[in-house]
């Protein structure tokens, strides 16, 4: 019983991170109904912006690693509304496959220039949050792990709160279900989606963080994995809809755990995807998705 509560606790840590990244994605596809695949990247900008600023901050204190936290997620928002301003905004209107290649290329630019800026080597992510272990029979609990779920359910609930209770919200739920309707009752689509990059790309970069805490070796092809099984959350939980893609995150980070933990370990990357083919091949919406009619 130690056992399986050890393994659904690391589950639960991993599926947080995983439920952050799958956010971004999820509300970049709400609003604009494409896969931003750069999102991965950004994710891996955020574990960098800490490495940097942990530096700068006293290691193992609660208000440096809050700061690092900040730091990261509000470089990163800065880069997510600089790539939608940059690369997405003018594609606005154009085929979907256009767009597609695109965020492609705009993933591919962030990882090599991040092997230019910061080095293809892995570096040692430092302590930024105070380390400690704590023993409840069996079971270990580290402050790392609490520090995760604690922060993840704090931004999840913070991000609800926003989508559903305030005006920049009601404008991003408006232009989600209509674009044209929106602009036409006085909504901006440029402001609305550009806070839509940074509100998903500020959550990558804390998840950045946090993933680093927990795996703290960090390069710059580390979102690629993470970033791939964060979409599968979000196809899990129905893409384009923010509680399914924290359960998927949750649901996705606890079944690699378990199977982390026993005799198919070496399967557990297979099982990801394996789970998003059967999720496509009988219910494509995602388990808290809902069927749409497209029109052609």
């Amino acid at each position: 019983m130690s056992e399986f509560l050890q393994q659904l606790l690391n589950g639960l840590s991993l599926g947080a991170i995983y439920a952050l990244i799958a956010l971004g994605y999820t509300m970049v596809y709400g609003v604009l109904r494409f896969i931003n695949f750069a999102h991965a990247d950004v994710f891996m900008v955020g574990s960098f912006i800490g490495y940097y600023a942990g530096k700068l901050v006293p290691e193992g204190t609660l208000w440096g690693g809050f700061s690092v936290l900040l730091a990261a997620m509000l470089g990163c928002a800065l880069l997510g509304m600089s790539i939608e301003r940059l690369a997405y905004r003018p594609l606005r209107g154009s085929p979907t496959l256009n767009v597609l290649i695109t965020a492609i290329g705009v993933s591919l630019l962030l990882e090599y220039s991040g092997q230019v800026f910061f080095g293809a080597a892995p570096r040692t992510f430092p302590p930024i949050f105070p380390s400690q272990n704590f023993q409840f029979g069996s079971l270990t609990l580290s402050s790392n792990q609490i520090a995760v779920i604690v922060v993840a359910a704090l931004l999840m609930l913070a991000l609800q709160f926003i989508v559903h209770r305030t005006k920049i919200g009601t404008a991003m739920r408006a232009v989600s279900l209509n674009p044209r309707a929106a602009q036409l009752v006085g909504i901006n689509n440029d402001v609305v989606i550009s806070f839509t990059f940074g509100l998903g790309s500020a959550l990558a970069g804390a998840g950045g963080i946090l993933y680093a805490m927990n795996y703290p070796s960090i390069d710059p092809l580390m979102g690629v994995m993470p970033g791939l099984k964060a979409f599968v959350a979000a196809i899990l939980g129905g893409i384009g809809n923010i509680r399914g893609a924290a359960l998927g995150g949750l649901l996705l980070g606890t079944v690699e755990t378990f199977v982390s933990g026993s005799q198919w370990s070496t399967y557990k990357d297979a099982i990801a995807f394996g789970i998003l083919i059967i999720i496509l091949l009988f219910r494509p919406a995602g388990l808290l998705g809902k069927f749409t009619v497209e029109k052609v």
